[in-house]
């Protein structure tokens, strides 16, 4: 099929999904105006993954929605799946809707004998036949150049950044919990058109970091800190109580992809933290409602949506984030 065909309407756009969040791709659906693509997604009795696509897609232009959150070896083995069974029911272009793309931390060799597994997981990906890739917010911008195909890596930070606006705070700071942040701090800086500042860290082990000294004035300001993850929480929570410490009014956190393992809800519940902001590109378990009234949770679906209608239709992306 060809480029002139692919951008007839929505009629000819396919959305499918796995288990990893499908209440996410019904939301990106219901933006777009179309159904949901039917599909079967189970187990067999072994444990091993049965899948079926119950509709015909021949020529048509698919997008499949996977986050690659826990338990991230069966999510990503349910995409490598559908984007084989996409090519082999005779799609035009498949394209796999990455929101959270696991793995993404071990993205070089910081030491001897480890795997560079983000590369892998590329690896994996293309091999399985995909045409072009849509992720959003990678902790390592690099990855997208462990791909030799398309990638459309986009940011979550105009719906973060309209929800701080929506708050009507006065004598803000956005906030870097570490200085491998400054980059997508400075971006919310120019866009709510307030100052920053960083907190210094180094990481001593695996799960554990250590924070030094803040750079910048926070002193009786309101704080907005965003990170791209919170993982264990642990970053977050120490940078939270040496900002107090430095005299910060109330401290918000913002971020796109909330992993939340382990006991990080416990943490981020017991830190002088007054609201946590996240996004739906990984669903929240139930330990997330320790958190309470002070987790807020914004839907990135009419972003991902808008973008993959502009992939469909070979329109700019980047026109979305100026």
């Amino acid at each position: 099929m060809d480029q002139k065909t692919l951008i007839e309407g929505l009629d000819n756009l396919k959305v499918f999904t796995g288990n990893s969040n499908p209440d996410l791709a019904r939301r990106i659906c219901e933006y777009l105006d179309i159904p949901l693509g039917d599909a079967y997604v189970g187990r067999f009795p072994d444990g091993e993954i049965d899948l079926k696509v119950n509709e015909d897609i021949r020529g048509t232009d698919v997008f499949i929605v996977q986050p690659l959150c826990p338990p991230v070896n069966e999510n990503l083995m349910e995409l490598l799946m559908f984007i084989d069974c996409a090519k082999r029911a005779s799609a035009a272009r498949v394209t796999a809707v990455i929101p959270y793309y696991g793995y993404a931390r071990k993205d070089r060799k910081d030491e001897g004998r480890v795997p560079i597994t983000a590369k892998l997981v590329a690896n994996l990906i293309s091999k399985a036949g995909v045409d072009r890739v849509l992720a959003m917010d990678l902790h390592a911008a690099q990855i997208q150049g462990f791909f030799d195909i398309p990638v459309d890596h986009i940011f979550a930070f105009p719906v973060l950044c309209e929800h701080y606006r929506s708050l009507g705070l006065s004598d803000v700071v956005v906030v870097s919990p570490d200085v491998g942040g400054i980059k997508i701090a400075r971006a919310y800086s120019r866009k709510l058109n307030i100052k920053m500042a960083v907190v210094d860290k180094r990481r001593v082990g695996p799960e554990e970091t250590e924070v030094g000294f803040v750079i910048g004035d926070v002193a009786g300001k309101n704080v907005i800190m965003i990170d791209d993850i919170i993982a264990t929480g642990g970053s977050i929570v120490q940078a939270a109580k040496v900002l107090k410490d430095k005299g910060a009014k109330d401290i918000y956190v913002g971020t796109t992809h909330a992993v939340l393992c382990g006991t990080a809800a416990e943490k981020l519940a017991g830190a002088p933290i007054k609201e946590v902001a996240v996004t739906d590109t990984i669903p929240l378990d139930g330990r997330a409602r320790q958190l309470g009234e002070r987790i807020s949770v914004l839907s990135i679906s009419g972003l991902l949506g808008e973008a993959m209608r502009r992939i469909h239709t070979n329109e700019s992306i980047s026109a979305l984030f100026v």
